[in-house]
């Protein structure tokens, strides 16, 4: 890697000329970092805003799922089937899904050799698991902090291979040839330095690996980390196309700790309940709309391994009625909900465990877990004392207080384009983990794991194999960028001239609220249309609505621009979805009247029908796409799973020849 001091406008600004620029520190970042190293190419350059700042090394669940191929057990399991599970889940391309199933088991054993401790059995079987939507038992975990082990292990190989890492410099801009057809480098900030006018870091880059994760601040009751900020309005900017936007999971989960409570969490039955926000007229609000104990204990058992909010499992007193109801008790009646571990859930007034009256399942399920206690906390700590432990940890007694909860963005399905070798239409930008947009509307949990270990393994072969032509010189690289180069920094001028930033926060909370507002889990036509325009308007004039005086509020005004944009794409794609007669699915229902999607006695749970997906905008993948200051959706096919022609010796030849990375 080679370095230089250039000066730019006002600016004295560190350039860096490298081959590959990871952007983030999560566990696909690290991952195509490490394999880039391993495949050869050791030009390579990590620039993140924290380091181990983002999902990976700060969110888990009970047991934190990894799903990938079966590899033990006598029920048989193939490429073929994964694939096809993946596929079904509706919208998304069947190259994709082959290539994150073809890739699972080298993935998978990748990190057992760097030593995550998957459990097998004494003759070396990887035991699974069911996880939610899926039809087998493919998941696996070595626990709550599943993701954060891989964190540790990919992390301290790439200190191993002594790869050069910029922390505490937040990328703002990705910066494109003349054309716009391709991205040639990145501008960041030091976030060490103390001059605004000394921050700048350039770097002259032939490929970038954006694995920046999920559009973690734009909503305000979230599930993500509160380090973990999201960037991809700046590939936006650049040009990079968004598809499936839509389509955004919620769940349970508590507040405090930004935890989702699924699996064992909700497997031990715990009681629900609300209260005002002085903590009086506590209310076991469930019981209102559930006919007995039977229906009532069942339901929050199913939440554990159906925790994502789906409107196909209200109906009937299915799970997600739960978070439905615990939706309208926050939002329509503006109350506290909380879980408490240490008390079961009161019918008639009985707090008793009535056993005998649990579900044959539910009760099955408990015996062979040797968890029939007669309290949720001690059933939690017979089944999953890690679980317990976890909050503990965090100065949490799950067995002295209630967890305050609410119904939280979690994860992103959507996201970036990307080809087969996660290559964006944006040429040599290359968006890994949850900032691609691969996933479809029902994944199966973990697999976004499994997705952006195989994704950023790809996009290192591929970059190894067709990108390593050497950087351009620094006048050709300057002439090349200089057109958007002068934009970010023309901003950063304005903003410090102007040095006003009182609005900042008031700006980043609006966006939040919209998002909450209009594209939670209940959404309509008329709200989305409303905030779409307030969006619009914002990001009209968000350039000349705050400023900056010091370093840390210049980086602050580049995301507040990267959270607007983030979130009038968002808006533009949930808008265009219901405008062109998109129903219920993923995570999310769609309704005419938001009120009336809310369970009530006279109308328990009236909304449009589900998502048949026979409907174009149902059944195809909508992408969106900004240029010209507005935001442009088109309707792709989905790509059916390709045939493939496994005659060894023809791959053979097509191996030796190095033809097997094109397209």
């Amino acid at each position: 890697m080679e370095s230089e001091r250039i000066n730019v406008a006002k600016f004295n600004i560190n350039l860096y000329h490298i081959n590959t620029l990871v952007i983030g520190s999560g566990v696909a970042s690290l991952n195509a970092a490490m394999n880039l190293h391993a495949m050869g190419q050791k030009d390579i350059l990590i620039a993140t805003s924290e380091w181990g700042g983002g999902t990976s090394n700060n969110s888990g669940s009970d047991k934190q799922t990894y799903y990938k191929l079966s590899l033990a057990g006598d029920k048989p399991d193939s490429i073929p089937e994964m694939t096809k599970d993946l596929f079904d889940g509706k919208c998304m391309h069947g190259d994709i899904a082959l290539c994150e199933a073809q890739g699972s088991v080298r993935a998978f054993i990748s990190l057992v050799n760097l030593g995550i401790p998957f459990p097998h059995d004494k003759f070396g079987a990887f035991t699974g698991y069911k996880t939610d939507h899926d039809p087998g038992a493919r998941a696996t975990s070595a626990g709550p902090y599943t993701s954060r082990m891989m964190f540790d292990k990919l992390a301290d190989e790439v200190k191993r291979r002594k790869i050069k890492i910029l922390d505490k410099h937040p990328v703002v801009a990705l910066l494109t040839d003349i054309a716009g057809s391709k991205v040639m480098g990145a501008l960041a900030i030091n976030m060490k330095e103390k001059n605004p006018v000394e921050a700048f870091v350039l770097i002259n880059a032939t490929n970038i690996i954006l694995g920046t994760g999920g559009p973690a601040g734009i909503y305000e009751a979230s599930a993500y980390p509160a380090s973990q900020t999201g960037s991809t309005g700046m590939a936006f900017k650049a040009g990079a196309t968004g598809q499936n936007l839509t389509e955004s999971q919620f769940g349970i989960a508590s507040v405090k700790l930004r935890w989702n409570l699924s699996g064992s969490y909700q497997q031990v039955i715990p009681r629900y309940y609300s209260a005002e926000n002085n903590g009086r007229d506590k209310k076991e609000f469930l019981n209102d709309f559930f006919p007995d104990y039977n229906s009532l204990t069942k339901a929050i058992f199913l939440k554990g391994y159906q925790w994502p909010f789906d409107p196909r499992k209200i109906s009937g007193f299915g799970s997600s009625l739960i978070d439905l109801l615990v939706f309208k008790e926050i939002e329509e009646k503006g109350r506290n909900v909380f879980i408490d571990f240490r008390r079961n859930p009161s019918w008639q007034s009985d707090d008793s465990f009535l056993t005998e009256k649990l579900a044959p399942e539910v009760r099955k399920y408990l015996e062979k877990s040797n968890a029939l206690e007669s309290t949720p906390v001690e059933r939690l700590k017979a089944m999953n004392m890690p679980a317990f432990k976890l909050f503990r940890e965090h100065g949490i007694d799950l067995s002295a207080e209630p967890l305050q909860v609410a119904v939280c963005v979690q994860h992103n399905n959507g996201g970036l384009t990307g080809n087969i070798w996660w290559e964006s239409d944006l040429k040599h930008l290359f968006p890994v983990g949850e900032v691609n947009g691969s996933h479809g509307v029902y994944r199966p949990g973990g697999s976004a794991l499994n997705s952006g270990q195989v994704g950023s393994f790809r996009a290192a072969q591929y970059i190894t194999r067709k990108y390593n032509s050497p950087n351009l010189k620094t006048n050709e690289f300057l002439s090349e960028i200089g057109k958007s180069l002068k934009e970010e920094l023309s901003l950063a001028e304005q903003w410090l001239l102007s040095g006003i930033s009182g609005e900042n926060t008031r700006i980043i909370t609006g966006i939040r609220k919209r998002m909450s507002r209009a594209g939670n889990i209940i959404r309509s036509r008329n709200e989305t249309e409303k905030a779409l325009n307030e969006a619009f308007s914002l990001l009209n004039r968000i350039k000349d609505s705050i400023g900056a005086s010091s370093v840390k509020e210049l980086a602050d005004c580049y995301l507040m621009v990267d959270h607007c944009l983030t979130h009038f794409m968002y808006l533009k794609a949930i808008n265009t979805y219901i405008r062109e007669g998109g129903r219920s699915r993923g995570s999310y229902i769609i309704t005419e009247k938001p009120e009336d999607a809310l369970p009530g006695k006279s109308s328990p749970y009236l909304y449009n029908e589900l998502c048949n997906y026979t409907r174009e905008i149902e059944k195809n993948i909508l992408e969106v796409k900004f240029s010209k200051g507005n935001a442009i959706t088109n309707i792709v096919k989905v790509r059916e799973i390709p045939e493939q022609n496994l005659w060894f010796e023809k791959i053979w030849k097509e191996y030796l020849e190095d033809n097997f990375a094109d397209g």
